[in-house]
């Protein structure tokens, strides 16, 4: 893996696609994705794509956190950042966003979390380091690959809600929202196709899921995940750091109120409407609301587990954002 220098890193056109601890020195690996709009439902399927060109499976070059931050180029400012509970809406925003010219959106892109859960692994890697490694790494991300790009929205991964003081340490006063839904209907979600972190091992450390026994009851553990996440999206609106958004205001919210908090306009509302109807992991089909089916589907296990687990945080989640409805 060659090293970049940063006069090579200052061409639009590479994006970085891993970040990693290499002999004690973090890393990026980059990949060449052109003017290639992101409008897939995830980051890691524009980067499937992109490995896919054979100049991509020839050449993989790679770069130094240093060899990063020492690089100048042109970017597109930070918008806004969104958190989300998981399969509560966050994929269908940053579709939404994704239909703008005017937009670079990175949904759950893996450099981030990476960087984000770094000192977890690496206990040399000190805050201050870490946050400049991000700092170094948003500037990449925002480097304008078309002339129309002139905003940057990041979309995290669910379990980044407990790192959300890094971000927020290296962007104060980028807006942020969290979104979130009744939990009964998230579990069932994750029971029908479970996500990474609802599987014990699947993916790294995180106090998401720190201490909990993988021998628990797949529901119960469910549960206690998203509880846990929910409580830390609540600690975080409740600070005043994030907006509630509930499932439920999906999409009005994004047209709306929500549209000059990602640097929105009028004229591009309209833009977003087609996207809004689409189904945001599946856009060839249309979207139909689930959340009745998911409720109904639910079984007296499920019904437990919630109310044990995650019920509080979200009938707190709701309290404050009706709170903050009727104080505008």
């Amino acid at each position: 893996m060659d090293s970049l220098s940063p006069a090579f890193l200052a061409q639009p056109g590479w994006l970085p696609i891993r970040a990693h601890d290499s002999a004690g020195q973090w890393r990026l690996d980059w990949a060449w994705f052109g003017a290639t709009p992101l409008d897939a439902p995830f980051y890691r399927d524009s980067v499937e794509d992109a490995l896919r060109l054979p100049f991509n499976q020839a050449l993989r070059p790679g770069c130094t956190l240093e060899q990063l931050a020492a690089s100048d180029h042109p970017k597109a400012p930070l918008t806004a950042l969104v958190y989300h509970a998981s399969r509560c809406g966050s994929t269908l925003i940053a579709q939404m966003l994704a239909t703008l010219p005017s937009h670079a959106v990175y949904a759950e892109a893996m450099p981030i979390d990476q960087l984000l859960r770094a000192r977890y692994h690496d206990a040399g890697l000190s805050e201050a380091a870490q946050i400049d490694g991000l700092r170094a790494l948003v500037t990449a991300l925002g480097r304008p690959r078309r002339a129309s790009e002139t905003r940057l929205v990041l979309k995290l991964d669910a379990w980044s809600i407990a790192e959300a003081h890094l971000l927020r340490t290296a962007y104060p006063g980028v807006p942020a929202i969290f979104l979130y839904r009744d939990p009964i209907e998230i579990v069932v979600s994750h029971l029908r196709q479970p996500g990474v972190h609802t599987v014990p091992g699947l993916i790294g450390v995180s106090p998401m899921w720190e201490e909990l026994p993988a021998t628990l009851p797949r529901v119960e553990y469910i549960a206690r995940v998203i509880g846990r996440i929910l409580q830390a999206g609540l600690t975080e609106c409740a600070s005043g750091a994030m907006r509630p958004v509930n499932y439920t205001e999906l999409p009005g919210v994004v047209l709306g109120e929500l549209a000059p908090l990602l640097g929105v306009d009028a004229a591009q509302v309209e833009q977003m409407r087609a996207a809004s109807t689409r189904n945001a992991k599946h856009p060839q089909q249309a979207f139909a609301a689930d959340g009745a089916d998911k409720r109904a589907e639910a079984g007296a296990a499920v019904r437990d587990a919630v109310a044990r687990w995650a019920a509080q945080p979200y009938a707190a989640l709701e309290a404050l954002r009706s709170e903050a409805r009727l104080s505008r």
